[in-house]
């Protein structure tokens, strides 16, 4: 099971006995479940889909499609959080968090990868490092349970 931390900024797998810690970030407005809100939504998810299997690390995604671009992390043009690398789109699990899936909250890499574990600047979405996002997405399968506190 992966377990979020919204105020230590850490997601934690703990997978065949192994612990593996990554940074993130997540909502800048906070935590909630309302739609429209931009905050991260708390509580028992699960992995509905896993999106960008063999992406190139800084593929850039549109509408959960790959666009063919590539981030240049050199020279970051994007205006604002991207969403790169890798998706893990979540489904929440429980009456309060039951429109996670429709809100399109996602786990995912970003080009602004010096803010994550410093700052919550997401509009919902968990942001991960690309690096990490990759090595969690291989260590993760659709329908791991995901708790966000």
């Amino acid at each position: 099971m992966i377990t979020i931390s919204f105020d230590e900024f850490t997601l934690t797998l703990i997978k065949d006995g192994e612990k593996f810690v990554f940074p993130i970030s997540c909502g800048k407005k906070g935590l909630g479940e309302k739609s429209g809100s931009n905050k991260t939504p708390r509580g028992m998810h699960q992995i509905y889909k896993k999106i960008g299997t063999n992406a190139e690390i800084g593929s850039i995604f549109k509408s959960r499609t790959k666009t063919g671009e590539i981030c240049d992390f050199q020279n970051d043009n994007l205006s604002e959080n991207a969403i790169l690398t890798r998706i893990l789109w979540l489904d929440g699990l429980e009456k309060n968090n039951e429109n996670t899936k429709s809100r399109y909250i996602y786990i995912h890499g970003t080009n602004k990868e010096n803010e994550v574990g410093k700052i919550h600047f997401s509009h919902g979405c968990v942001l991960m490092k690309n690096e990490d996002i990759v090595k969690l997405f291989d260590l993760v399968k659709s329908g791991d349970y995901v708790f966000i506190y």
